[in-house]
């Protein structure tokens, strides 16, 4: 008897997709917003500390106020929208 003679076909190999990396996204919120004191309308203030809900300041930036405002330095948005004659 003669041996098989027939060859089995190539192995195919699947093509190899070489990862890419997403691209980088803006910064949006770095948590600066939480390094300053913002301004607010004082009775706003006065009833986020008594209730704890949020309130606006007059950048936009929408928290709840817990920390003593004495001990950070304002806003700059805030201090430039009050310079200009935004009301809060």
């Amino acid at each position: 008897m003669s041996p098989d003679t027939t060859t089995a076909p190539a192995p195919v190999q699947a093509p190899v997709d070489t990862p890419v990396e997403a691209p980088s996204r803006p910064v949006t919120d770095d948590g600066d917003h939480d390094r300053f004191a913002h301004y607010a309308r004082k009775d706003d203030v006065a009833r986020a500390y008594v209730t704890g809900e949020a309130i606006v300041a007059l950048c936009g930036k929408k928290w709840i106020p817990t920390r003593d405002p004495k001990n950070y330095p304002v806003c700059p948005t805030c201090k430039e929208r009050k310079a200009a004659g935004w009301k809060i």
